[in-house]
């Protein structure tokens, strides 16, 4: 397993080892031993799955209280993944991270605890996977506008395709407030 590191403190990319042969492929999708002897001591309690068709975008989403980690993978098609920082006393607080993961180059993303996700579907459809740390939890749930001017995420799609509840997201501003002041007294 190899680790590429990103610009954002803690968030890294995973390449597994893979054995290709004439009859198709073999990895390990996670092996927690292996994953704390690359300092990911995560402790998983969730998986979740999503099948998407092409041009869709979900996010920016984060859990407000109960920060979740994540290790995001995908086993068919092409997305493009996005991680923000939303720790305050980060050296990297407010910038992004963005990778391509697909089925063909098997990479995952690993997104410790206080960041957004969110990502778009590049090919035909994309099944998206990812571990979280804790319990999705409706009530606690924030996220920032995709479009926001300020993260000036440079997404590869020209009309994504987004939910309402998406659309009506509030802007990296009025989040960064909130984070300032604190989830729980704001």
């Amino acid at each position: 397993m190899k680790i590429i590191e990103t610009r954002l403190k803690d968030a890294v990319i995973i390449e597994p080892q893979v054995f290709k042969d004439e009859r198709g492929y073999f990895f390990e999708v996670y092996k927690k031993n292996r994953y704390q002897s690359l300092d990911i001591n995560a402790e998983f309690v969730q998986d979740n799955r999503s099948k998407s068709t092409k041009n869709v975008l979900r996010g920016l989403h984060f859990q407000k209280n109960k920060p979740q980690g994540k290790l995001i993978s995908v086993s068919e098609g092409v997305v493009f993944d996005v991680a923000v920082d939303l720790r305050p006393d980060s050296a990297t607080f407010g910038q992004y991270h963005s990778v391509i993961l697909s089925d063909e180059n098997f990479q995952q993303f690993y997104i410790p605890p206080g960041f957004a996700h969110g990502f778009c579907v590049l090919s035909d459809t994309a099944t998206f996977q990812y571990k979280c740390t804790d319990y999705y939890d409706p009530s606690d749930e924030g996220g920032i506008i995709w479009n926001d001017p300020v993260l000036n995420i440079d997404w590869p799609i020209i009309e994504p395709i987004i939910s309402a509840k998406d659309c009506a997201l509030p802007d990296f501003f009025s989040t960064k407030e909130q984070i300032i002041k604190g989830w729980n007294n704001g």
